[in-house]
């Protein structure tokens, strides 16, 4: 009989790479990995592994078993939500990820739907960049939460995930009044074209955010000149009005502009989505946030959701 919980780390291994990365992930000793990983091997009566220089990687039978412990845990994320759908209430903790923009627009909505509608339910946020969220929730510190991709950036697919969406926004170019007349046309080249001298906001190095603004000016052909990076676009906004530089911020940032900025609009957009564990959207809990989190976007007024831009 093969341990469920092995099947988890070989999962994690192949995703991973290394013992060592799986081990940091999961806060247990790379030791302690590797033992439950032998055992697996020997449950299975085949090796599931080997050495390639100072990597283990799988060998054709681990991937093999990889593709069943994808069915296997995702079928037990379904009798998971089963149970608790027999529970009468929706209630317990609820570990919710979400990125800045989001954090402060459309998850206190969601939250103030679940107060009303399920008291008993015990959310608890944080923030997160989406390129972080699904090891998040792989390794069980989230429970679902809102994510986002972008043109340039899209999503690493992951078939330990599941997503519905949410919401699509397009982009906009910020920059401050005294940095000159936008450019003119449709293309990313012709709008971004004026900008390719001055300095740059951006989110920090790592996220999604930092790789859309730089493929962003590479497609519209210059390398961006980069001075801040900060992940809030209330910040991005804030440094843009006192012609500190350039920077995208979507839709959703844009509902209380300082003066002194100018928005053009990109043909560039922003998706975002609520994601959770392959097989866990039918959870009563997960479905009351999507549900929530649904609402409030859709209460978003059009005021707050299409301002009047250049």
């Amino acid at each position: 009989m093969l341990d469920v919980r092995r099947l988890y780390l070989l999962r994690e291994l192949d995703r991973r790479g290394t013992i060592a990365a799986v081990a940091e992930a999961l806060t247990f000793t790379a030791s302690a990995v590797s033992q439950q990983l032998s055992a697996l091997e020997r449950e299975a009566g085949v090796a599931l592994l080997e050495r390639s220089g100072r990597r283990v990687v799988l060998t054709p039978a681990g991937r093999s078993l990889v593709a069943h412990a994808d069915a296997v845990l995702e079928r037990l994320e379904m009798a998971v939500a089963e149970l608790a759908g027999a529970r009468e209430g929706i209630g317990g903790p609820l570990r919710i990820g979400t990125f800045p923009s989001g954090g402060h627009t459309i998850v206190p909505a969601a939250l103030a739907e679940l107060a009303r509608r399920h008291p008993a339910l015990e959310p608890m946020v944080q923030e997160i960049d989406s390129a972080r969220v699904s090891d998040g929730l792989r390794a069980g510190e989230l429970d679902v939460a809102l994510v986002h991709d972008y043109d340039f950036v899209p999503a690493s697919p992951d078939t330990a995930v599941d997503e519905v969406p949410l919401l699509e926004e397009p982009m906009y170019l910020a920059t401050g009044a005294s940095a000159g007349t936008a450019g003119r046309g449709d293309t990313l080249a012709e709008l971004l074209g004026p900008y390719a001298g001055v300095p740059w906001i951006t989110a920090r190095d790592g996220t999604t955010g930092h790789a859309m603004a730089v493929r962003a000016c590479q497609a519209a052909g210059f390398q961006p000149r980069i001075r801040h990076q900060v992940n809030d676009f209330r910040t991005v906004l804030a440094l843009a009005a006192t012609g500190q530089g350039a920077g995208f911020v979507p839709e959703m940032a844009t509902a209380r502009t300082p003066a002194g900025v100018v928005l053009t609009r990109l043909p560039l957009f922003r998706r975002s989505k609520v994601a959770f564990r392959a097989g866990g959207g039918a959870h009563p809990a997960i479905a009351a946030f999507v549900a929530a989190a649904r609402a409030a976007v859709g209460r978003m007024s059009d005021s707050a959701r299409h301002r009047a831009v250049e």
